[in-house]
């Protein structure tokens, strides 16, 4: 722009600016490149954006210049660190390990005593920024106040790349591709100022992947990559979707660092929001206002979970059609898990290989089999699913809204079926299914899916959970047990435990958190089949379940206060166990 233009277009903007709010226009942020150099000699890019002493929140971030997650408002400044191996940063990436842990607390040191810094620092994170924070919080972190971390992951092995102990490959190799594009993009820059870095950076994200790979159990190198306790006692605010990718991480994370205050927002994350809905972009704004500046805005008293559950799929959130809930914990205190035990009498609603029921009483005993093909992850694997649609994908769904239901996707599984529901059942809460399954191949992936059918008889599914046959065990002092049912299995995924070829075993298989409003009318499916297509692919395998009978397979499905499925779906005897 020309110089006398540009001193021209601003003079009227300040005017207009003026004259509508009887106020000047604030100045431009100014923004800086600083280079901080780390213990070890490496030197990893900053961005500073303000000019002068204020509370500033401090992101670290794999994704290179430009990839902040929050304007806090006016009031703080920000500082952006491009994590060590990615953006225009030096050193090897660690896949957020042990050294990139350290910068955390070394950049934090240094800004802490910064001119522009007041010695009061806040973090932001999201996704990979967050996951930095949830596996730093073990070190000393100088100057921290409080932190808003959205869509991370508490464990990294559990909540994203190896959930029930199956390679979620197709997103962890996404993540390793957005992080290598920017080391890339930002490549000459790192070639005309340290040509010897090259080497090291490309090195570090090859080797990040290829440690995933060689790590397919829960071992050490995965401990290092997740939460081992908050040794700075931080308020923390997390923020998450019910259909997120890592939607599993703040529900734990929360658990665990709800003594230290901290509040739980499910509202979406990679998924995206529900229209009508910030985010919680003004909570977190609030949230870092209170505790880094000392705002008496009333954040602190809200309630400490807030959920905005679906009615009925994704997309109908998205279009905002949600119900809300606020509690004081999670799970919600009163929700009552009820059992529903999967029968091999017809339904008569569905257009799978067996079309099964999903009640209350004890059904007659049967095996049941399916293929374990893959499955295609736009029907099977909603949290999958939620963050290529928020990437653009909503438009061919929205388009094709097939593609999306489970109607082309059960045909090839086993499905069981609730009678219409006489009354709204409001479900929130973790979820399990307890199965006797055998497998002709030595080793199968069982995959379950919970929908939500309309009367028009389509299915969307609401929630997933996936387990390995390798792993049958679970850590029941580490589980959430209520009135001695295992409602939420901790799986034990250091050892694989092979089963016996065709020979049936049990298996507990953690769901991922489901918050869907299922209205009357509307009936409640349970789908086995393939596991998706996002997986590491297995061998093909015909996989066989036990239903009916005294041990036959059951979901135990939550409801909240005030939903009560068992009367529901028309009485019998009383099943459900309360939290």
């Amino acid at each position: 722009m020309h110089s006398r233009t540009g001193r021209v277009l601003l003079a009227v903007t300040a005017a207009v600016t003026l004259a509508l709010t009887g106020a000047p226009p604030a100045p431009a942020a100014t923004t800086t490149a600083l280079r901080f150099t780390a213990s070890d000699g490496v030197t990893l890019q900053t961005t500073l954006t303000g000019d002068r002493p204020r509370p500033t929140i401090v992101e670290f971030s794999p994704y290179g210049r430009g990839s902040g997650t929050l304007e806090p408002g006016p009031g703080f400044n920000t500082l952006l660190v491009q994590i060590r191996g990615t953006g225009d940063s030096d050193g090897r990436f660690d896949a957020l390990g042990p050294r990139t842990q350290a910068d955390v607390a070394e950049v934090l040191r240094w800004a802490c005593d910064q001119p522009w810094s007041t010695g009061v620092l806040g973090l932001n994170g999201f996704s990979a920024s967050a996951i930095t924070i949830y596996n730093s919080l073990h070190l000393p972190l100088p100057c921290v106040k409080a932190a808003v971390l959205k869509s991370g992951t508490y464990e990294l092995y559990r909540d994203l790349l190896s959930p029930g102990g199956v390679s979620n490959i197709v997103p962890g190799a996404g993540v390793l591709g957005l992080i290598g594009a920017p080391a890339l993009t930002q490549g000459l820059d790192r070639l005309g100022r340290n040509p010897a870095s090259v080497p090291d950076t490309a090195g570090g994200l090859l080797t990040a992947g290829l440690s995933v790979l060689a790590h397919p159990q829960l071992d050490g190198w995965w401990r290092e990559r997740g939460f081992r306790g908050d040794a700075n006692h931080l308020s923390i605010l997390m923020i998450d979707g019910f259909y997120d990718v890592e939607s599993r991480g703040a529900f734990q994370a929360y658990q665990a660092l709800r003594g230290d205050g901290a509040h739980l927002v499910v509202v979406g994350a990679h998924d995206g929001a529900p229209t009508g809905t910030d985010g919680a972009v003004g909570e977190s704004r609030a949230w870092l206002q209170h505790y880094l500046s000392g705002v008496e805005n009333g954040v602190e008293s809200h309630p400490r979970v807030q959920l905005w559950l679906s009615e009925g799929d994704r997309e109908s959130l998205l279009k905002g059609r949600f119900a809300r809930y606020d509690a004081t914990d999670w799970p919600v205190p009163g929700t009552r898990w009820t059992t529903l035990r999967l029968g091999p009498a017809r339904s008569g609603t569905a257009h799978s290989l067996n079309d099964g029921t999903l009640g209350l009483g004890v059904p007659a005993r049967a095996r049941q089999s399916y293929p374990a093909l893959p499955s295609s992850p736009l029907a099977s694997d909603p949290p999958n699913a939620a963050i290529v649609g928020a990437a653009g994908l909503n438009a061919l769904t929205g388009a094709l809204p097939v593609l999306s239901s489970m109607t082309l996707a059960e045909p090839l599984g086993l499905s069981y079926t609730t009678r219409p529901l006489r009354s709204d059942v409001v479900a929130a809460g973790p979820a399990t299914l307890d199965v006797r399954l055998a497998t002709t191949a030595p080793q199968t992936t069982i995959w379950a899916v919970v929908s939500d059918v309309g009367p028009d008889g389509v299915p969307h599914a609401v929630a997933s959970g996936r387990l390995s046959s390798d792993y049958p065990r679970i850590d029941r002092a580490a589980s959430l047990v209520t009135g001695g049912h295992v409602v939420q299995p901790y799986g034990v995924y250091g050892a694989r435990t092979p089963a016996p070829i065709g020979h049936g075993r049990l298996y507990h298989v953690e769901l991922w958190p489901i918050g869907n409003r299922f209205a009357a009318g509307h009936r409640i499916r349970l789908h086995l089949l393939g596991a998706s297509a996002a997986s590491l692919p297995g061998l093909p395998a015909v996989d066989t379940v036990t239903v009916g009978g005294r041990d036959g397979a059951r979901l135990l499905l939550p409801a909240l206060p005030g939903s009560d499925l068992r009367a529901a779906l028309g009485g019998g005897r009383r099943t459900d166990v309360r939290r």
